[in-house]
């Protein structure tokens, strides 16, 4: 303990599991919450409610109270020399090694504090510079920490965008899958055409298909562009000659895709970093990975799509929208790679065999709406997990080739399809694995739970 900091009075009780029945070996880690405070706000720590992937998360989101059982830490020797500032950091990722998630459980309450006196919980994107990115400060300390759990896996690890920010870098194989780029459309071609173009003029890698999905076009100026397009062997148009569903479009183009990989487009997507692709398929291609997502901004650069924090609105909601876009967010959650429990279909990579393996799209519930999310989570129940990463950056220009649910027959259709979801999914809305409960759901800007604190 340090100055500033306390614990609460039913701490230690709680965080060991004192008055629990269970066997000697069901729990190996207990982490509860922390509450950071000062005088302009106070957050919860950690942001998400249990252990997902933590060793692939790009920061250390554990809190300073974490509950370990003294013969496994004994059995690699506890804290070591070389890491100094980041030992924390160090004994959690050996102890996390060889431990299977359910065995480790999260404490949704507050049980330790500690006052932040006037840091900055949300730095802006520009690097920190000086003495806390040197040899022996805490940060390199961390990624020796890093650098040492992934030894052997050809993983490297980088300088994240701010001090104890890291970037895990995945390789990918020597050969790289090739990717089935799927872009359902119709009509309005200049839309189209500016996805396709950055696509080909902006995209490091370099094993891709696509196939553009025409749901009925029916102008003269987009038959044209579908016949020049394709002077590009990569490119293939296929036509969908029935009503817009946009599962039924995908799980039909699927059938035409010959990659190891699909990445699925939404045809208003324009590519803004280079290595988007390549990024996704790095993180795709990992074994235990469902769906990547991509880190989608409006054209006037806020952020569009960082995540999908699953029960926001009743069903699912953007992390971080409106926020400005090279800034921090939530507990720096907006620009560290991480595991969500669902992401954006507008921009989404996985692997074809999982695609399958879990029925692809819900055609015949979700057409429009929604399907995205019970996607991914389908994928979490088959057991993977799905990624975001906001080192693949693409500008998304949302809803302007299908336009609004304005209508009362569009309207009529997304309360059944948004019913659908809150009867598959149940439970599931109101307690999202990566996200705290002690958070709001209401909002999507990471707010203290009113109703929890009432409680």
């Amino acid at each position: 303990m340090q100055q500033l900091e306390a614990l609460t009075r039913d701490a230690i009780a709680l965080a060991s599991g004192r008055g629990e029945v269970e066997s000697e070996a069901a729990r190996q880690m207990q982490i509860c919450n922390a509450c950071r405070y000062c005088e302009s706000f106070c957050a919860v720590f950690p942001a998400m409610t249990r252990r997902l992937d933590f060793a692939s998360a790009d920061i250390h989101y554990l809190a300073n109270l974490c509950v370990y059982r003294v013969d496994r830490i004994r059995q690699f020797g506890g804290y070591r020399a070389g890491v100094e500032g980041a030992e924390d950091y160090d004994l959690a990722l050996r102890y996390l090694k060889n431990t299977s998630a359910s065995k480790i459980r999260h404490i949704p309450r507050v049980l330790y504090h500690t006052r932040a006196l006037s840091q900055p919980i949300a730095p802006t994107f520009s690097r920190l510079q000086g003495d806390a990115w040197g040899e022996g400060s805490t940060h390199q300390s961390g990624k020796c920490a890093l650098a040492g759990y992934f030894e052997g896996g050809g993983i490297t690890i980088e300088n994240g965008p701010a001090p104890g920010l890291y970037r895990i870098k995945h390789p990918l194989p020597v050969q790289p899958p090739l990717v089935s780029i799927i872009i359902p459309t119709r009509d309005k071609v200049e839309i189209l055409k500016k996805c396709i173009e950055s696509i080909q003029q902006k995209t490091d890698y370099g094993n891709w298909e696509m196939l553009v999905v025409d749901n009925q076009s029916v102008e003269s100026d987009t038959h044209t562009y579908f016949e020049q397009i394709q002077g590009d062997l990569r490119i293939k148009v296929i036509r969908y000659e029935k009503p817009f569903n946009y599962s039924a479009l995908n799980n039909f183009a699927v059938q035409y895709a010959h990659g190891e990989i699909l990445a699925l487009l939404n045809n208003d997507i324009e590519v803004i970093a280079k290595e988007w692709l390549t990024e996704m398929v790095s993180h795709a291609m990992r074994p235990g990975i469902g769906a990547v997502g991509a880190k989608l901004l409006y054209s006037n650069g806020m952020v569009q799509h960082a995540g999908v924090i699953i029960g926001i609105g009743g069903v699912a909601g953007h992390a971080h929208k409106y926020l400005k876009g090279d800034d921090h967010g939530y507990c720096h959650r907006a620009v560290v790679t991480q595991n969500l429990s669902a992401v954006t279909g507008a921009c989404l990579v996985v692997r074809k065999s999982r695609y399958l393996e879990v029925g692809g799209l819900n055609e015949a519930d979700l057409a429009v709406a929604f399907n995205d999310i019970d996607f991914c989570l389908k994928l979490v129940a088959a057991g993977y997990h799905n990624v975001f990463t906001p080192y693949a950056r693409l500008c998304h220009h949302e809803s302007i080739s299908r336009g609004q649910d304005d209508t009362p027959e569009k309207h009529e259709l997304l309360i059944r399809e948004f019913s659908y979801m809150k009867n598959a999914w149940g439970r599931l809305l109101q307690h999202d694995p990566a996200y705290n409960q002690n958070l709001t759901l209401e909002f999507d800007n990471f707010a203290l739970s009113q109703i929890k604190l009432a409680q």
